[in-house]
């Protein structure tokens, strides 16, 4: 692994045990900001395929609500990872989206369609 696949894997680890760690009322709010993120992200046009311009507003959101030490966090830093990893050129990209979708699969589902 490279040292950017290595830092995923360590933010990823955390953001699972977030999740494992969390009680029902966090998973919930780690679960709807997860699916903001995922919105917003949609809106976010590929800078020529690269999902970079995404990645760091979900990074910045991330921060904000850190700072504000609010475990939303947790969702915007999932919807990061996952788009960096989707990209697939990172080493072991496939090990690390089982484990980004295994993490996702913890969450309460969420339909965004219904408000």
């Amino acid at each position: 692994m490279n040292d950017e696949a290595v830092a995923l894997a360590k933010t990823l680890a955390w953001a699972g045990g977030m999740v494992l760690q969390s009680d029902p009322e966090d998973r919930q709010l780690i679960a709807l900001a997860y699916w903001e993120a995922k919105t917003l992200v949609a809106s976010i046009p590929k800078d020529n395929g690269d999902a970079r311009p995404r990645i760091v507003t979900c990074f910045e959101r991330s921060d904000t609500y850190r700072a504000a030490d609010d475990i939303a966090c947790v969702g915007w830093i999932l919807i990061a990872i996952q788009e960096r990893v989707n990209e697939r050129n990172l080493p072991d990209w496939r090990k690390l989206r089982k484990v980004v979708d295994q993490t996702v699969k913890l969450l309460p589902h969420h339909d965004p369609t219904v408000h």
